[in-house]
């Protein structure tokens, strides 16, 4: 390995590596350090836990040790995928730079904007950010980036392939056009390779070993489990937790329930766990990344939030609870163990419907792990409890199911259900109904006799008095639907003043009171 000191960096920076203990730099330090140095693109391909972190962060300290940020104007912007990964490498900043007066703001969601506003204000070298917080401060006023002398990408490949593709591409556009850009990732698809192409300039590309590769200090296994059933996976995973010797470890899951979930049933049964992923508030997150960290908390349930990039450098195992969907999170996954020549394990649980997921990964990593074979669990007896068919109704069509009986408070009260009436009952009972409608519209009192209808004449019709007659073909009553179409109207026979009742509505008639009532036989 090739020493810092031949890298071509300054006194204030080597001090600071050594302080750190580092004396020899990896193949991607080793290879990027120099060209970034001269002010040249860079295209980095490296598997994690190679130090891509200070492989860019080294040359931009130097390259920005002189000159002074103007308020809201940064020199330098580092775009991340997640936020716990900017916070890391907002972390890596800080320790590499405190020798020198160059100043940094951390720009990430979940935390208090006001703040990162007033950093900006005072103005700041460097700009840790992921896209959606720098476009929001940006849109706000908060910012400019025309200033930007260099621009990094950190795990390229997971910022496009998350669909942060048209938030790149404008910030791109936002920033200068002769500036120094650097992309750095573990895999490279080719897909990004013709996205590079537009936003690097005749860059250097640098592979420090096959993209995709596992490193050599990951022990791989493979453990089969003949059933998907949920509760067989979870028995599967804690025997693996407690035949290994786990210092602490890393679950990881690929649905974010299933994170919650899996960490639950570790509690349960004892084991010192908690969950991290996206849903969760920022504060939480980064609360329990420091106690894994400091070595407070021993099990890490993970979405692959926390595959991507993080440096904890002692994790001893990492548990593929899922096989992941993208073969290349596979390989992000298991970086987080054998880091820094440190030896690490990593097991995947495989179930009878993963074959195409794990077919992808084998293809992908070139090598097949060892298969292990839990001893001791009668996996076909393992099962869920099977919900029952009545419970809330499920497994039942909608036509199967009991439909609910009405509430009432004297069932035997309630009046059965009648067929339907033939369509010559429905106009009898029309007509025998009509008068009694037309009562039930006007008042109780005894004064209004006189203005109801005599039922042996149903025939007859009540108008108003001084109400606009309307033509027969647009008087309609409301109620009516069930009469047949084709009955005759018959004409006004007999007009009775409507008198209002004391206390209603006096002299001020509504105009749907005055319409005539017309009934038809």
């Amino acid at each position: 390995m090739t020493e810092f000191t031949k890298l071509g960096l300054s006194a204030t920076t080597l001090q600071a590596v050594a302080d750190t203990g580092y004396t020899e730099a990896t193949p991607i330090q080793a290879s990027a350090i120099p060209v970034a140095l001269a002010g040249r693109d860079v295209l980095g391909i490296a598997q994690t836990g190679t130090g891509k972190t200070a492989a860019f962060t080294l040359p931009m300290i130097d390259r920005l040790g002189s000159g002074r940020a103007r308020a809201r104007m940064p020199r330098a912007l580092v775009l991340a995928p997640t936020r716990e990964l900017a916070d890391q490498v907002a972390e890596n900043f800080a320790k590499y730079a405190k020798g020198t007066k160059l100043s940094w703001a951390l720009l990430i969601g979940g935390v208090s904007m006001g703040d990162q506003v007033a950093l900006l204000n005072k103005g700041v070298d460097v700009l840790i950010a992921t896209p959606g917080r720098l476009l929001d401060l940006f849109e706000r006023g908060k910012i400019l980036l025309t200033g930007v002398e260099m621009m990094v990408i950190d795990e390229a490949d997971r910022m496009l392939d998350m669909g942060f593709i048209p938030d790149i591409e404008r910030i791109f556009k936002l920033t200068p056009p002769r500036r120094q850009t650097l992309f750095f990732s573990a895999t490279m698809p080719p897909e990004i390779t013709r996205l590079t192409t537009q936003f690097l300039k005749d860059p250097t590309r640098i592979e420090a070993s096959r993209p995709a590769m596992t490193a050599d200090t990951i022990t791989q296994y493979l453990v089969r489990i003949p059933t998907s059933d949920p509760k067989a996976k979870r028995t599967a995973l804690r025997a693996l937790i407690e035949r290994s010797e786990v210092k602490n470890g890393i679950v990881f899951c690929n649905r974010k329930s299933e994170v919650d979930i899996v960490a639950k049933s570790l509690k349960t049964h004892g084991f010192d766990a908690a969950p991290i992923h996206g849903d969760l508030d920022q504060s939480l997150r980064m609360k329990t990344l420091a106690d894994f960290r400091a070595g407070d908390l021993k099990i890490l349930v993970a979405s692959d939030v926390a595959a991507r990039g993080l440096d904890i450098p002692d994790v001893s195992h990492v548990f593929n609870y899922d096989v992941s969907h993208h073969a290349d999170d596979y390989v992000h996954r298991i970086g987080r163990t054998g880091r820094a020549g440190r030896k690490g394990e990593a097991y995947m649980i495989v179930t009878p419907s993963d074959d195409k997921s794990l077919d992808k990964v084998l293809k992908l990593i070139k090598m097949a792990p060892e298969e292990l074979t839990l001893e001791g669990i009668d996996f076909a007896a393992i099962k869920d409890r099977p919900r029952s068919d009545d419970a809330k109704g499920r497994g039942r069509s909608r036509s199967d199911r009991p439909r609910p009986i009405p509430k009432s408070d004297n069932v035997a009260s309630m009046e059965p259900i009648t067929a339907p009436l033939p369509r010559a009952e429905k106009v009898e009972e029309a007509r025998e109904e009509a008068p009694r409608r037309s009562r039930s519209r006007r008042s109780t009192k005894p004064e209004a006799a006189a203005e109801t209808v005599d039922a042996a004449a149903p025939d007859a019709a009540v108008e108003v008095e001084a109400a606009p007659a309307k033509p027969a073909s647009q008087r309609r009553e409301r109620g009516r639907d069930q009469a047949p179409r084709d009955v005759r109207k018959s004409e006004p026979q007999k007009d009775l003043p409507l008198r209002a009742a004391s206390g209603g509505f006096g002299d001020d008639i509504p105009a749907f009171l005055r319409r005539p009532v017309v009934f038809h036989d």
